[in-house]
């Protein structure tokens, strides 16, 4: 019973109430979970995803790169608005940038996005 002073309360006694070894699935539980560095980055990634604008952007990236101001018309805002959306994809590692003369160009950094975009499209919402 080492390990139950860790867990949640009553956790403990739930699993041996299931188990004849709450140990040992206490253990198999802890190797399971997520790392803090794998959570955080799969946290960063969705947040990036949660929001039309980004969502917009990265559509329109599915067909081709695309230049700041080509964006700020795909989403019909100011140029700040765009560079701070782009900033955050960027940042969870979904779009790349790359500078020719004064004009930056957008593109996707892995096509595994639009999986997941698509899985989204997939997903029927019950009401």
């Amino acid at each position: 019973m080492s390990n139950s002073n860790s867990l949640p309360e009553g956790a403990y006694d739930a699993l041996d109430r299931l188990y004849d070894d709450p140990e040992e699935r206490i253990a198999d539980l802890q190797e399971i979970r997520p790392s803090e560095r794998d959570q955080t980055d799969r946290e960063t990634v969705f947040k990036a995803l949660g929001n039309e604008k980004r969502l917009r952007i990265l559509e329109a990236l599915r067909e081709s790169e695309c230049c700041g101001c080509e964006l700020q018309v795909v989403l019909d805002a100011p140029q700040s608005t765009v560079a701070t959306h782009l900033r955050t994809l960027r940042e969870a590692g979904l779009v790349k940038s790359r500078k020719k003369g004064k004009w930056n160009y957008y593109r996707i950094a892995d096509t595994a996005v639009f999986e997941l975009l698509d899985l989204a499209d997939a997903v029927q919402i019950n009401e």
